[in-house]
């Protein structure tokens, strides 16, 4: 938190001096004056210590930018200022340390450096973070709530000496991933993957494109496969492999998860999404994204589910396609038999 100095004392001491001051040396001061309060002000509490500090003095160790920003990780190549050190215990009084351990072997304790941080229309802070060991250095993405409290956090990339790694926030909040490197043959390469925060506080995956063949995945993951359906509406809605809508049960019967993956135009236009929809009538729900203005209607019948693109989810899809279409509701398989029993039935 910045050194607070109070109206009171500043006026006692601006009395004292300027009595001591003679003549037009007292114009000389009023000019600098303003600059030595600047200067005060601008002091930082160090977190480099073990010594406990509040919220706000840890939020503020982050340099404030506006979006659009973007980091390269050239940043991993500078020689950070210890002033921007912040202590391992420091840090885990506001990050779960498990944030660092998923990346750190049992033991490690990085350096940990404040970079950067954005806000998001007052609803969000993006704190940008370095750790580095003798063996790993990661770029991670923090978000705290307007009340300084941890929601989520990312690694947005690690130093790879044959990768060239940079992320980017645009003003709707989107975070972009792009790896580049060059192929045996000497061609650019890139994979870009594009994330948000949904409204269970998580960062999820929204766009993937990539141009180099051996990244691409063979198979579309389905992120809710494996959540229940006992739901009358929950089930598989597809077209065919690549065009396809689940829905699985939510925490009560007025809600539901789903997940959408399209591509169009022979795989020119694609689109995905994850969400929850709420149903506003016996056979109608609509999804509202939180931090976009994404909306989309479901109809459901015995068979089958229609949805509808009604407002902007150009975050979740390609320029010239929508979220459009009717999807036939697969069949459940039939339990099989358990090996060793035969089935029953009437002579």
């Amino acid at each position: 938190m910045f050194i607070r100095i109070t109206l009171l004392s500043v006026f006692l001491t601006v009395e004292r001096v300027w009595s001591m001051v003679p003549g037009m040396k007292k114009y000389i001061f009023l000019m600098l004056l303003p600059a030595a309060l600047v200067c005060c002000k601008g002091k930082r509490v160090s977190l480099s210590g073990d010594k406990t500090v509040n919220a706000d003095d840890f939020m503020e160790s982050f340099e404030e930018v506006r979006a659009p920003y973007q980091v390269s990780d050239s940043i991993f190549g500078n020689q950070e200022n210890d002033s921007n050190l912040i202590s391992y215990k420091i840090f885990t009084q506001f990050v779960p340390d498990t944030v660092i351990t998923k990346h750190y072997p049992k033991g490690i304790k990085p350096k940990l450096y404040a970079l950067t941080k954005l806000k998001a229309d007052k609803k969000q802070d993006y704190l940008f973070c370095m750790a580095e060991s003798s063996t790993k250095e990661v770029l991670y993405l923090l978000c705290f709530d307007k009340s300084n409290k941890f929601i989520a956090s990312k690694v947005l990339f690690a130093y790879d000496r044959h990768v060239n790694s940079f992320a980017n926030i645009d003003s709707r909040y989107t975070i972009t991933v792009t790896r580049q490197h060059k192929s045996p043959e000497g061609n650019l390469l890139y994979s870009k993957d594009a994330y948000m925060l949904n409204d269970a506080g998580s960062f999820v995956l929204i766009l993937t494109e990539s141009n180099d063949a051996a990244s691409r995945p063979g198979e579309i993951v389905n992120p809710i496969d494996t959540l229940p359906h006992k739901h009358k509406f929950s089930g598989d809605y597809v077209i065919d492999k690549k065009n396809f809508i689940s829905v699985r049960d939510g925490k009560n019967a007025s809600v539901f998860l789903f997940f959408v993956h399209f591509e169009k135009d022979g795989s020119t236009c694609n689109g995905e999404l994850k969400g929850q929809a709420k149903f506003n009538s016996a056979t109608g729900a609509q999804y509202h994204g939180n931090l976009d203005p994404c909306v989309i209607n479901f109809s459901f019948s015995t068979n089958k589910v229609t949805i509808k693109e009604v407002e902007g989810c150009g975050n979740h899809r390609d320029i010239k396609c929508f979220f459009d279409g009717t999807f036939i509701k697969k069949k459940e398989p039939k339990p099989k038999t358990p090996p060793g029993k035969k089935k029953t039935g009437r002579k």
